[in-house]
């Protein structure tokens, strides 16, 4: 299944230029030596991002910087907006409508990566006890489960970059233990005017700074030892970006298992979003931080790494404008010294950072308010309001990011 995404000039333009009589205008090239022609559908002014669809329907993204000025001013005299609108979020949560989605617009996809806290394990049966009281949109009148119909909720996992399997593809309810998917799915999909895709790709006891190091890292030493790059090993630090390393661990072994395991959801898409032919990866949730922070090399580096997670991610999903939110561990108060606060520490400082890609996009949940009691290692103990208040949190911080 094709992302929405622009493909290189030469060949939109060639590919466009066979959609002569198509309806809507004709758009010229920067350097005007090419036109096509293609249907205006949205223009953000902010970012300059220009969306098309052509006469077979597909659904084309770009700059305007590819564009003659012309075309800018025509832009212009449209106004701004994206391929989907964010509408704002109500004081209280009102029950799923039961409508399907407007699936003329393309699937709005969230992927939910980290280790056993994105997992989940709040326990469903003692949630269905409290909800009516303190999560009333999922249940119903008669004390059933709610089922949103706009909002698809598929998990698949992989240990490294093995094959995935399918854990979970269906509409957004509740049937089994809970993550933060639940929270994060519906309030994505009260303010969201077009098909929600929520994707989680993850397994527990994995680290950032070892089994998830993203592309892009560097070796580096620390207390005299150096440490592993992307697809490094401890007798071969310097990695192999280059060769095939399927046969064993290296650092960033669980993340090219994980993204793998989205991307082939993704080409796959009306399995996972019946009816669903384009899709456009909005944003990424990330809740971790259990296993490094019992190791000093990994928790002293984890602002560095996160950091170069949220990049590669963008890049390997086409998705430069994507955003990003992140989570705490629950036990961890601000202040704390030790691996822990370390963590929460970088993940703060990741969410107020100046750097002109991640500046407004990175959102930060301190989710120590939010905790029920327990701990990440012995997953709140399956307290399920643990996992919903931080889905809610989680997708309200990043309702927050996509008005911006």
């Amino acid at each position: 299944m094709k992302q929405i995404t622009f493909p290189r000039l030469k060949t939109f333009l060639i590919c466009s230029a066979l959609l002569t009589g198509a309806n809507g205008r004709t758009w010229t090239s920067a350097d005007g030596s090419k036109s096509f022609d293609a249907k205006f559908k949205s223009y953000d002014a902010e970012t300059g991002e220009v969306v098309v669809t052509l006469r077979n329907g597909r659904v084309r993204k770009f700059n305007q910087s590819f564009l003659s000025a012309d075309d800018i001013s025509f832009l212009k005299s449209q106004g701004g907006g994206s391929s989907s609108s964010v509408g704002e979020l109500p004081e209280i949560l009102p029950d799923p409508d039961g409508k399907d989605a407007d699936m003329s617009k393309p699937v709005q996809v969230y992927i939910l990566l980290g280790q056993s806290n994105m997992l989940g394990f709040g326990k469903a049966a003692t949630l269905k006890g409290i909800a009516a009281e303190k999560y009333p949109y999922l249940v119903d009148d008669a004390g059933e489960w709610t089922v949103r119909k706009d909002v698809r909720n598929t998990f698949v996992m992989c240990s490294g970059n093995s094959p995935a399997k399918d854990q979970q593809n269906n509409w957004l309810t509740v049937e089994r233990n809970i993550g933060p998917e639940i929270g994060i799915g519906h309030y994505l999909g009260e303010v969201t005017d077009a098909p929600v895709l929520i994707l989680k790709s993850c397994i527990g006891n994995r680290s950032l700074g070892w089994d998830l190091l993203p592309p892009g890292s560097e070796p580096y030493e620390y207390d005299g030892k150096e440490q592993p790059g992307y697809r490094g090993t401890p007798d071969n630090p310097g990695g192999d970006t280059g060769g095939d390393m399927s046969k064993g661990w290296y650092a960033g072994c669980q993340y090219d298992g994980d993204i793998a395991a989205a991307k082939k959801v993704l080409e796959n898409l009306d399995k996972y979003y019946p009816g669903a032919k384009e899709y456009e990866v909005a944003g990424f949730f990330w809740w971790q931080g259990d296993k490094d922070m019992r190791n000093p090399a990994h928790y002293e580096r984890y602002e560095q790494n996160l950091i170069q997670l949220i990049k590669a991610l963008r890049k390997d999903f086409n998705a430069p404008q994507a955003k990003f939110v992140t989570a705490s561990l629950g036990q961890t108060k601000k202040g704390k010294g030790g691996g822990d606060g370390r963590i929460l520490d970088a993940m703060e400082a990741v969410s107020k950072s100046d750097d002109p890609e991640l500046k407004g996009q990175v959102g930060f949940v301190y989710t120590n308010p939010l905790s029920k009691g327990g701990s990440s290692s012995g997953h709140y103990s399956g307290n399920p309001e643990t996992y919903m208040n931080v889905g809610e949190a989680m997708g309200k911080a990043m309702v927050e990011l996509l008005k911006k």
